[in-house]
């Protein structure tokens, strides 16, 4: 058999060792020259077949009520897609999982950036997978303004996290919603349940008085804070300290271990004359260096504590109804956005009117007026 064509890219050198020949392939009749689909049920993986299946609701109930990992992928696609007919099938896919929904621990992960949260949420959530917990985690990214897509990417933050057999991570880009919460994330967290993770993590973009949007959607608000923050964070922090249900001082290793015990000591105070609306529970301040897994153990007893406090006071049963409320109204308000944008009479005149707006020759108050008789049907 002779030796093929020496490729282009090789040096002009006498060693033939150095290069590799291409020798051509063994000739097929019946081949048009195309590649060749994989033979079904043979070649094809199941998960290439799935993907190519047109899925039904039944499809995606039946999966994730059997913790198929691939459909609950899917199905949040499904929930995050504002496609019309993605949309009726999306909410077949939830009233069909329902009854498996709320058994789970739906903790919130806020601090300024740079806290660490995601070094954080790993370790926690390694060492809860380690317990034999099922971890899901909604990490909501900074959505990027050209593509609309995530820009940070959780899993290769939470690398090993995300090689854990219990863990779920579920990177979304937050779509510029408040407080950097993606649309759809609680039901996203409806379909984790379903799927079987027992505790929820919700990881959001950054700190500030909009995170109140993450504490209407979990059970415990966990703020990170930063020992020896700069006065710039300190206007951040004032806002949400009254929010949080557990305080957690970062990266308390090191040359910084004794600046954190410092600041534990006077964030204690602070929350101790702050006025805790909660029955049977003062937020506590906790140290922790997810570097060097201390503290993980203490933060997983607290929560534990405050499950303990909500459900022998019968205000976590409350607060979930109540936030399935806020939740109800947050729909409508969206519904009627999208209905206000779409309607055919504002269409049409929104460009003329944003034109003159914009060049200074009518004022706000009166192009909003045009707009809603527009949307009004000329009333």
């Amino acid at each position: 058999m002779s030796r093929g064509t020496r490729p282009d890219w090789v040096p002009d050198t006498d060693q033939a060792a150095f290069a590799t020949y291409v020798l051509p392939g063994i000739p097929d009749p019946h081949h048009d020259g195309q590649p060749r689909p994989p033979a079904a049920g043979v070649f094809a993986p199941a998960a290439a077949a799935l993907a190519r299946k047109q899925l039904t609701a039944q499809d995606y109930i039946d999966g994730i009520l059997a913790g198929n990992r691939t459909l609950l992928a899917r199905a949040i696609t499904l929930i995050e897609s504002n496609s019309e007919q993605h949309l009726e099938l999306a909410q077949q896919v939830l009233a069909g999982v329902l009854r498996r929904t709320g058994n789970s621990v739906r903790l919130g992960i806020t601090g300024v950036p740079g806290v660490g949260k995601s070094t954080f949420i790993e370790s926690f959530g390694t060492y809860l997978c380690d317990e034999n917990h099922r971890v899901a985690v909604l990490a909501v990214d900074p959505t990027s303004s050209l593509s609309g897509g995530s820009i940070l990417g959780d899993k290769t933050r939470m690398e090993n996290l995300s090689r854990h057999p219990n863990s779920f991570i579920r990177p979304s880009p937050s779509g510029g919603a408040l407080g950097g919460v993606a649309r759809k994330s609680r039901e996203t967290m409806l379909l984790c349940e379903a799927a079987g993770y027992n505790i929820i993590l919700i990881e959001t973009v950054g700190v500030g008085q909009s995170e109140t949007l993450v504490h209407s959607m979990v059970d415990c608000f966990v703020v990170l804070m930063l020992a020896g923050a700069g006065d710039e964070l300190q206007g951040i922090k004032k806002g949400i300290i009254e929010l949080a249900d557990l305080l957690v001082i970062t990266k308390a290793d090191s040359d910084n271990v004794a600046r954190a015990r410092r600041a534990q000591a006077e964030l204690a105070q602070v929350v101790r004359m702050l006025n805790c609306p909660t029955e049977g529970w003062q937020p506590k301040v906790l140290l922790s260096s997810a570097v060097e897994n201390q503290g993980i153990t203490d933060v997983w007893a607290s929560i534990n504590d405050y499950m303990r406090a909500g459900a022998q006071h019968h205000w976590l049963k409350e607060k979930r109804q109540q936030q399935n409320v806020d939740w109800l109204k947050a729909l409508v308000d969206e519904a009627l956005k999208q209905s206000f944008r779409q309607h055919p009479g504002v269409k049409q005149i929104l460009p003329e009117i944003s034109r003159q707006v914009k060049e200074g020759r009518l004022p706000q108050m009166l192009a909003l007026k045009q707009l809603l008789t527009a949307y009004r049907g000329g009333e």
